[in-house]
């Protein structure tokens, strides 16, 4: 018989728990910016510009990295998938278990939940007549700004981590650590603004022979959200 030339396969098999430091995503975090300039400077990838692009190689990349990392080969990255509360909405690239479920301070992740979640943007903004050289911070029109999708919850509402990539493709780090908060500040300025000048970006570490920058950005949030933290990799791509 058919079935007798097929061994049974448990169904809804799970596997034992992890437990992670309440630093993990921290760690995870300085495991990626470890690995940005090593994706950058593959002899294998092949040029590109467009964030789409760009973010398909990094995923790919990280996803081979953890493979032959011993203290990350539990983790696997996604690319554009749903938002948990808003379903239709995209998330860049999204960091997950494999198979075995994390916790971290007591919160269990399985391997169809997202530790955090990672916005990633070019900068200088590509020009366009529907774009916005601010797109790393807000849009004028709509919800695609990338710290004010964080900020407002549109995207990671769920999570009070979350983490932003800079493809830097002209300037320097601090010029755009510059321009960045000053569209930040502006935004405070104005009347009954929900921005505060305490969502100005802080530099926590940079590196000039990898072109990697590591910041952090703070944001109250409204709505019944927590706070969020955001930590910012900026990597020079060209």
């Amino acid at each position: 018989m058919l079935t007798d030339s097929f061994k049974m396969v448990q169904s809804g098999r799970l596997d034992r728990d992890i437990h992670l430091p309440s630093t993990a995503k921290m760690e995870l975090v300085g495991f990626i910016a470890e690995e940005l300039p090593r994706w950058r400077d593959h002899p294998d990838r092949p040029v590109a510009d467009a964030e789409s692009t760009l973010t398909s190689q990094l995923c790919e990349h990280l996803n081979s990295a953890v493979y032959y990392s011993a203290a990350w080969s539990h983790v696997q990255f996604r690319t554009e998938t749903p938002d948990e509360t808003r379903g239709g909405r995209r998330i860049d690239l999204t960091v997950k278990p494999l198979s075995a479920a994390l916790i971290i301070e007591g919160r269990r992740h399985s391997q169809f939940d997202a530790l955090f979640p990672i916005e990633c943007k070019r900068l200088p903004t590509p020009r366009g007549r529907d774009r916005d050289e601010r797109e790393y911070v807000i849009t004028e029109s709509g919800t695609t700004g990338g710290i004010q999708r964080f900020k407002f919850g549109y995207h990671g509402a769920a999570h009070t981590f979350a983490a932003m990539i800079a493809y830097i493709q002209e300037h320097s780090f601090s010029h755009w650590l510059t321009k960045i908060n000053c569209w930040i500040l502006d935004l405070a300025a104005q009347p009954n603004s929900t921005w505060s000048d305490s969502d100005i970006l802080r530099t926590l570490g940079e590196d000039s022979t990898t072109r990697v920058s590591i910041l952090k950005s703070q944001h109250q949030r409204e709505g019944g959200l927590d706070g969020c933290e955001l930590r910012h990799l900026w990597i020079r791509v060209s």
